[in-house]
């Protein structure tokens, strides 16, 4: 959807950009699929900052959207293109032959009136949801599971997508967009195509009020700080930039090729 700019009729007019809403078809969600969403403002349960830079920001509703794609068989109609306020991609309502309605990530090109199905032998179409055991090698792919049965984890942000590179035995070779080469398991599933509403990272913010609105809070660079509040602080030569942080061994087995540096 194209990108819209503003005449510098002020400071934060100047470079701030926004998206049109042509594609969106309803303004208010579908209320059985919302839920109340709770903010913690970087807070714990003891009212202790322990996530930065976070607070504010307007309220929300939870949009319950189905990243399992568990319907099988079953034919669903999209009824809306809808704006997510969670999440940078669009999100689409489905309506089941069943009756049943769900949420689901737009994937690129669906639009309403659409058809699409998720099972094991299902045409290879943008929106449909198949396991990686029956899915041809080279296709994009989003929403795809780690663990069969937990629901989508990779690729699920605006744009993005990974390739099905390769498959042996129980395990498919996945590329991310990163460069790194992760195996899955066969049967686990994923949506066939991109993640819509490309344009989400062109879009400048413009102003700091405009970040705020967004929940995020000023900033502060690390090596601006004193030692004590930050590992970059102080201009100490301590170990800080480019340790590894990753605590994961157990599934270092899955990594084929690590992301170039």
């Amino acid at each position: 959807m194209p990108i819209r700019k503003f005449n510098p009729t002020s400071p934060g007019s100047r470079f701030k950009t926004v998206q049109t809403s042509d594609d969106l078809t309803a303004t208010e969600p579908y209320r059985p699929l919302t839920e109340n969403l709770h903010r913690s403002g970087g807070r714990n349960n003891r009212g202790e900052v322990t996530a930065w830079w976070r607070g504010g920001g307007h309220k929300r509703l939870y949009r319950i959207i189905d990243f399992k794609r568990d319907k099988k068989n079953i034919v669903g109609t999209i009824e809306t293109i809808e704006y997510d306020p969670n999440r940078s991609a669009r999100i689409a309502l489905v309506s089941y032959a069943d009756g049943e309605k769900r949420y689901i990530l737009q994937p690129l090109g669906i639009k309403v009136g659409d058809t699409l199905v998720s099972g094991d032998n299902v045409d290879i179409l943008p929106g449909n949801c198949l396991p990686l055991k029956a899915i041809p090698l080279g296709t994009q792919i989003h929403n795809v599971e780690l663990k069969p049965g937990k629901g989508g984890q990779i690729a699920r942000s605006a744009g993005s997508s990974v390739q099905l590179v390769a498959r042996e035995g129980e395990y498919a070779s996945v590329k991310m967009p990163s460069g790194e080469i992760r195996k899955i398991n066969v049967e686990c599933l994923a949506t066939i195509g991109q993640v819509g509403n490309l344009d989400h990272e062109n879009v400048s913010i413009g102003k700091a009020g405009r970040s705020r609105w967004l929940g995020k809070r000023p900033h502060v660079r690390g090596v601006a700080m004193n030692p004590v509040d930050h590992p970059l602080g102080g201009g100490e030569g301590q170990p800080t930039k480019g340790y590894k942080t990753r605590r994961r061994k157990d599934t270092n087995q899955f990594i084929v090729q690590r992301r170039p540096k």
